[in-house]
């Protein structure tokens, strides 16, 4: 037991270190992209969650949340980022990815490869949805959304969800799997860890 919470204050460290230094360093974990903020940030959380629980992973994702709320008070890369010191916004979705990526995890972990790739997209999609969906729900009809996006918010943010959601989400899936597979050395047919 005492070894198991070692663990998981030393993963949950190391992956929240890593966050705040993406986090803050310029363009360190955000890409501009279409009026927002597109991010590598939801990658830690992911690990975090299915390595230590969806605890860790909320965690994680307070430390992700925080320093999106951070950038958008002091160095905002787009015109939306100043809506982000919002903590609804910035910090709840965020906290989230953590839950939802480790319940697919659960759900998925006899077929480790595909519930990595399942966990690392869907953790990193759900972090698009809920922070697109927070942003039409509390700032649909602000002027500064409405001049992005036009009168058709939805549909829009819809589009921003596809257009950039599922790359995201892509790249997220394929190295969750590549680090978490090292991490925990699985075994692959005659592959393992990274080399999977």
């Amino acid at each position: 037991m005492p070894q198991s919470r070692t663990r998981k204050i030393v993963v949950t460290a190391v992956l929240s270190a890593i966050t705040i230094v993406l986090g803050l360093l310029p363009m360190g974990g955000y890409i501009p992209f279409a009026g927002i903020s597109i991010t590598i940030l939801t990658i830690p959380v992911i690990i975090g969650a299915v390595l230590e629980g969806p605890v860790v992973g909320a965690g994680i994702g307070l430390i992700f949340g925080l320093t999106s709320m951070y950038q958008a008070a002091t160095a905002p890369k787009s015109p939306l980022d100043p809506l982000f010191v919002n903590p609804l916004l910035s910090v709840i979705p965020r906290m989230l990815i953590g839950p939802v990526a480790w319940l697919v995890w659960s759900a998925l972990k006899r077929w480790k490869v595909i519930g990595l790739l399942a966990a690392g997209f869907f953790g990193s999609y759900a972090n698009t949805v809920f922070v697109l969906g927070a942003l039409g729900l509390i700032f649909g009809k602000d002027s500064r959304v409405l001049e992005i996006f036009g009168d058709k918010v939805w549909k829009a943010l819809g589009g921003v969800a596809l257009a950039s959601g599922a790359p995201e989400a892509g790249v997220a899936a394929v190295v969750v799997l590549i680090v978490t597979a090292a991490y925990l050395q699985f075994t692959f047919g005659k592959k393992k860890g990274a080399n999977l």
